[in-house]
């Protein structure tokens, strides 16, 4: 059996030589000696505790004659019976590692007379699969289950005086409970660790694993080390949470002092409260369209004059425009048609239809309208709807022309309100209101800064005008019922190069005609060509546009007065407006 499983080989050891005297059953037998037995093969011996061997039979084991004994291939050599032991010639015996030796039964081997037997040198001793263990020699051994008890293992040290044998009976070997190690072998517990597996033995090999209980250990305290350190992280979050909570509720935090929400109601006559009454009836207007004063298309802003869908706009907001959209405060938008315009008056009006709930704002009296008054607009500069500004009248009956870029053909002449409201591109159409929310103007132009570049838009400088809402109402009723508009008109040509103060009357008219309109208001009150007109109802003119803007002013049919110069005398005359209609 010492081929299939081999241990590390005993390395030889020199033992003296004991003379054996002849055998004697009576006789003691000495314990053997304290070294090693040299092995015969070339295989190694393996150690005790490869296989467990019981006790022998009640048969005497006789010492061998021919010399020491060498160790069994397959098993060790088993030691010997319980007797008194004699000191060992080379030192003390050494005990046994793993295995404990059972005391003997009551019939123990009788020890030889003559002294102790040394090992037989007459063969292995091998260890037989269902027989006894026949030692070399002349005595046979057997194998029982009986367990060994420490106490008989241990080997007496060299120098003890020797116990009396025990009576005759069967050898001891190491039985299942532990191998047990011959004596004499002093390959010390390294050596007795490597033992040789045995399959004869009664039970199956089976060695304590040393080392797991460590390895346990060690990866108990892993595990343990690293839940603690949850643990710690889990409790430190936690407790960060917390403080973090307690910060925020605590009396420390920062909280800046703030004003209770007060009711969004405001004064009728704050600009808050007037923007709050006139928004639902301003609208957004966007034009797509070619030609007109919008350049083909753009935005603009108007206001609802009736429950009939009527929304009054400026006249170069629309003018060239094939599709009309309206947009309302809320949101909502339809589309419009344009009833009518007026170029002269820069007036227009457009119609929505289907919608319901719509909120016309009421009209004021431009005639009342002083310097210094509040004044609100509101509109929709560069398409940002619904924008509300503020500001004061600051000129009235302030004379101005607009439009006209290309041949003249197109030219407002307003007698306007200026306002520092800002007003910009956008705006224009949209109402000026006084400080009751009532529409006083209708935002039309504006003087902006001195362009720089031609991608440049000019922006509000505090500068806008807007046409007196008299106008615009007399204009707007004319639009809705006809279309078009009449103009007050004196049946004069005037000389726009003339430079001097007032307006002079011309010396032709256009095409050839004369410059005083036969049968016409002027020629019946006595104008003549070249007549200089510096007067209107007693309030001084310094060109023709002026003239033009004051006569405009009024309605056709009304009486007007005019103060002249001729050949250098200042006369008055009378007049009644009369009408032509507009273009």
């Amino acid at each position: 059996m010492a081929d299939e499983q081999q241990s590390q080989p005993t390395p030889p050891r020199r033992t003296e030589p004991v003379d054996a005297p002849a055998a004697a059953p009576p006789s003691p037998t000495p314990p053997a000696e304290p070294g090693p037995s040299t092995p015969t093969e070339p295989g190694p011996v393996p150690p005790a505790e490869s296989g467990l061997v019981a006790p022998a039979a009640p048969s005497p084991v006789a010492p061998s004659e021919s010399g020491p004994v060498a160790p069994s291939e397959s098993g060790p050599v088993p030691p010997a019976a319980p007797g008194p032991s004699a000191p060992a010639e080379s030192g003390p015996v050494l005990p046994a590692e793993s295995g404990l030796v059972a005391p003997a039964e009551p019939g123990l081997v009788a020890p030889s007379e003559a002294g102790p037997v040394p090992p037989s040198g007459a063969g292995p001793v091998s260890l037989a699969k269902d027989g006894p263990l026949p030692a070399a020699g002349s005595g046979e051994r057997r194998a029982d289950a009986r367990p060994v008890p420490p106490a008989a293992l241990a080997a007496a040290p060299a120098g003890a005086p020797e116990e009396p044998p025990a009576a005759p009976g069967p050898a001891v070997i190491p039985a299942q409970g532990g191998p047990a190690v011959a004596a004499g072998d002093e390959s010390g517990p390294a050596e007795a660790g490597r033992r040789a597996y045995d399959p004869w033995q009664a039970g199956a090999f089976s060695v304590p694993d040393q080392g797991a209980a460590a390895r346990g250990t060690v990866v108990r305290l892993r595990h343990a080390v690293a839940l603690g350190l949850g643990i710690a992280l889990l409790a430190g979050g936690i407790g960060g949470w917390l403080g973090v909570l307690a910060e925020r509720r605590s009396s420390t935090r920062l909280e800046l002092p703030q004003a209770a929400a007060e009711s969004k109601d405001r004064a009728p006559g704050s600009v808050a409260g007037i923007a709050a009454t006139a928004l639902p009836g301003v609208v957004t207007l966007h034009v797509r369209g070619s030609g007109g004063g919008s350049g083909g298309g753009g935005t603009g802003t108007g206001f609802v004059l009736d429950g009939q869908g009527h929304i009054l706009t400026n006249h170069h907001v629309v003018a060239g425009a094939k599709d009309v959209t309206v947009t309302f405060s809320t949101g909502e938008s339809t589309t419009a048609s344009v009833v009518g315009r007026d170029s002269g008056y820069d007036l227009a009006v457009v119609r929505v239809t289907g919608v319901r709930g719509l909120k016309p704002l009421a009209l004021g009296n431009s005639d009342g309208v002083r310097v210094g008054d509040p004044v609100v607009a509101i509109g929709a500069p560069f398409d940002l709807s619904n924008t509300v500004t503020a500001g004061i009248i600051s000129a009235t009956g302030r004379p101005i022309t607009a439009g006209g870029d290309k041949d003249g053909s197109d030219i407002s002449y307003v007698d306007a309100l200026q306002t520092d409201a800002p007003i910009n591109p956008g705006n224009s159409g949209g109402p000026l209101l006084d400080a009751q929310g009532r529409v006083i103007g209708i935002n039309s132009a504006i003087r902006g800064a001195e362009k720089t570049g031609s991608d440049r838009q000019s922006g509000s400088i505090g500068l806008g005008f807007a046409i007196p809402v008299n106008q615009g109402k007399r204009v707007a009723e004319e639009l809705i019922r006809t279309g078009r508009a009449t103009h007050p008109v004196i049946g004069v040509t005037l000389d726009m190069q003339y430079t001097g103060a007032g307006a002079r009357v011309g010396a032709q008219g256009e095409g050839g005609r004369p410059a005083v309109t036969p049968g016409g208001p002027a020629a019946r009150a006595g104008v003549r060509p070249g007549d200089v007109i510096t007067e209107v109802d007693g309030v001084r003119v310094y060109g023709g546009d002026e003239l033009i803007v004051k006569v405009r002013a009024r309605r056709p049919g009304d009486p007007l007065r005019l103060t002249l110069l001729r050949d250098g005398r200042e006369q008055t005359v009378r007049l009644v407006l009369g009408s032509a209609e507009g273009s």
